[in-house]
C-alpha cells in the first residue's frame, strides 16, 4: 500500500489564510484526507456534500486515492473503451469530459469550492487547477503546461540539463494529470488527477479523455522517484494557494508545513 498523507484517515486538517481579494471574513480551505476509498463513495460523498451546502459552508479539498476504475463523463461516449472485458469497472459521472482512469499510484484532489463567494468563473477555476499541478510538477524539474481545447496538464519539452532529460523529452506531449468539473448552484465538485507512480496498462483499454492515441505518463515515467504522500501534500499546498486559502509565501517548495491540525477524530464522512 502506498505511504499515505496522515497518520489516521480521520484526520482533518485546516489550510489556514484568508482569501485577500474578499476582504472580512474566514474563507480558509479544509482539507480532508479520505484515504483509499472506491470511487463511488468519492462521488455520491461529494454531491451530498454539494446539496447541503450552505453559504457558510467552508470549502474543502479531498484527497483520494481509487482502488482501479475507468469514469465517463456526462456527455461522453462509450466507444472511448477500447476493452469491455478489461475487468475494470466503468461508473458514469456527471462531471464535464470523457473517459479517464482512475487507480492505485494516482492522486485525485477534489475541490468543493464556493465560486460565487470567491468571485470565480469556471474557466478561471480550471485555469487556476491546472497552474497548481504545473507549479507542484516544476519543483521535481518537470517541464509541463496546457494545451488548448485538452483540459489536464502535459509533458514539454525540458530546459533543465540532468539525467532525466532525455527521458522526459521522449515523452513530450504525453498526459500526466486529468481534470474534469461539474458546476451545480454555483459551486464546483470532482476536480483533477495526477499520476505519480502508477500501473499505465489500463490507460491502453481507453482513448484517454477522448482523444485516440494519447500516450499517459507519470512522473516515475519521467524518472521521478517520489512519494504519494509527498506530492499529494505540495499539490494540496498549491490548490489552496492558487483558489485562495494560502499566502503566496506559504507555497513554496519543501517550506515546511503550512498545514494545522485542527482535530484527530471524525467519522470521515461527508454526507
Amino acid at each position: 500500500m502506498p505511504d499515505t498523507l496522515l497518520d489516521s484517515p480521520s484526520e482533518i486538517f485546516v489550510i489556514a489564510g484568508a482569501d485577500s481579494t474578499l476582504g472580512a471574513g474566514d474563507y480558509s480551505v479544509t482539507l480532508r484526507w479520505r484515504g483509499v476509498e472506491p470511487y463511488q463513495d468519492s462521488f455520491d460523498a461529494m454531491r451530498a456534500f454539494t446539496d447541503a451546502r450552505t453559504a457558510d459552508t467552508q470549502d474543502e479539498i479531498w484527497l483520494v486515492e481509487h482502488p482501479q476504475v475507468f469514469t465517463l463523463g456526462l456527455a461522453g461516449d462509450p466507444a472511448h473503451l477500447l476493452l469491455g472485458d478489461s475487468g475494470i469497472p466503468l461508473i458514469k459521472v456527471d462531471r464535464g469530459g470523457q473517459i479517464t482512469y482512475h487507480g492505485p499510484g494516482q492522486i485525485v484532489a477534489y475541490l468543493l469550492i464556493d465560486l460565487r463567494r470567491r468571485k470565480l468563473m469556471v474557466r478561471e477555476l480550471v485555469r487556476r487547477i491546472e497552474e497548481a499541478v504545473i507549479d507542484t510538477l516544476a519543483t521535481y524539474n518537470l517541464a509541463t503546461d496546457r494545451k488548448t481545447g485538452a483540459p489536464g496538464i502535459y509533458v514539454t519539452k525540458t530546459s533543465v540539463d540532468g539525467a532525466n532529460a532525455r527521458l522526459h523529452d521522449m515523452h513530450e506531449g504525453a498526459k500526466i494529470a486529468a481534470l474534469g468539473l461539474k458546476i451545480r448552484n454555483g459551486c464546483s465538485y470532482h476536480g483533477v488527477s495526477l499520476n505519480v507512480k502508477m500501473d499505465l496498462q489500463p490507460f491502453l483499454a481507453i482513448n484517454p479523455c477522448g482523444y485516440a492515441g494519447l500516450e499517459t505518463v507519470d512522473m516515475a515515467t519521467l524518472g521521478v522517484d517520489a512519494g504519494w504522500r509527498d506530492v499529494a501534500f505540495m499539490l494540496a499546498e498549491r490548490l489552496a494557494h492558487q483558489i485562495g486559502g494560502l499566502p503566496a509565501t506559504a507555497a513554496q517548495p519543501h517550506d515546511g508545513p503550512a498545514i494545522q491540525a485542527v482535530a484527530a477524530a471524525t467519522t470521515g464522512s461527508i454526507e
